[in-house]
């Protein structure tokens, strides 16, 4: 049996928080609820200037948009299609480890 999951792209998220808008809406949660979180890590660098870095993880809320997929209304959970820097991918498990082995950063979820 297949495996699937999430691949994020730590280099291209910004922390719009798009994702769990597009998460709240789909699966009727309210403001405190959510499939996804996104993570801001500010620290300084070496040379003294700041870095703030997004950390998208899925909470344990996250489904992978099961219902959504099944129903054949998409074939990508909400998060994935409405990201808009296409840094979270869906798809098996073992063609999201290939590519993530071509990134400079990146996180796989699995459900």
């Amino acid at each position: 049996m297949k495996k699937y999951g999430l691949l994020f792209d730590l280099e291209y998220c910004v922390g719009c928080k798009t994702c769990c808008v597009a998460c709240q809406q789909e699966n009727g949660f309210d403001g405190d609820s959510c499939g996804i979180f996104i993570n801001e890590h500010i620290y300084k660098k070496n040379n003294g200037r700041v870095q703030v870095d997004y950390l998208p993880f899925p909470t344990q809320l996250c489904n992978l948009c099961e219902e959504r997929i099944s129903s054949g209304f998409d074939t990508r959970p909400s998060c994935v299609k409405h990201c808009p820097s296409a840094c979270i991918e869906y798809g098996d498990a073992e063609e999201l480890y290939e590519k993530a082995k071509k990134m400079v950063r990146p996180v796989i979820y699995l459900a």
